[in-house]
């Protein structure tokens, strides 16, 4: 019985993971929101918020999780926007750490600015656990939606990703282990 019952938890894990690993997001095409919401930490993340940006698909974004030594003008030179474009539509979050507190400095700039809408970009293998943090900060009636940056993720990025992703899980059931 008790067997049964640990080979069935292995075989949901395994499912689970499966389904995960065969179901990354996909870039969003169209579809404008109120901002677009950057985090930090992988190849192609802020190229894309940018390219949101220049397609009129959301009036500001913000990055959130950037180096603290990283000044605005550094962050320009490396991204190549001009300082008129850095002045009214981007804003550098320095708060964030991880993933969680990333959702809890984009929802203080949501609701900062009055914004009721965001496109959240990450790495494909970052999303789910991303947007699940980012939606849970937000304000009731906030709308986001998911713009993923493709990538090729070996297994063991995957394998840890979505082990993560149950910890939050877990731990959003259990307050008192979310520290």
């Amino acid at each position: 019985m008790i067997l049964r019952f640990f080979a069935s938890l292995v075989l949901v894990y395994c499912l689970g993971f499966l389904g995960f690993a065969l179901t990354l997001p996909r870039p969003m095409d169209g579809g404008a929101t109120d901002a677009v919401i950057v985090l930090t930490g992988g190849p192609g993340r802020i190229a894309r918020g940018l390219e949101v940006l220049d397609r009129d698909l959301a009036r500001e974004m913000f990055v959130s999780g950037v180096d603290r030594e990283v000044k605005p003008e550094e962050f320009a030179a490396e991204f190549d926007v001009s300082g008129a474009r850095m002045a009214c539509c981007l804003t550098l979050g320095y708060l964030a750490v991880d993933t969680r507190s990333n959702a809890g400095e984009t929802a203080q700039w949501m609701k900062e600015h009055g914004f009721t809408s965001a496109r959240v970009v990450t790495t494909d293998w970052h999303m789910a656990r991303a947007f699940s943090e980012i939606d849970e900060a937000m304000p009731a009636g906030t709308r986001l939606v998911r713009d993923a940056v493709p990538s090729h993720p070996d297994l063991a990025t995957l394998f840890l990703e979505y082990n993560k992703l149950l910890a939050s899980e877990i731990t959003r059931g259990f307050p008192s282990l979310r520290q």
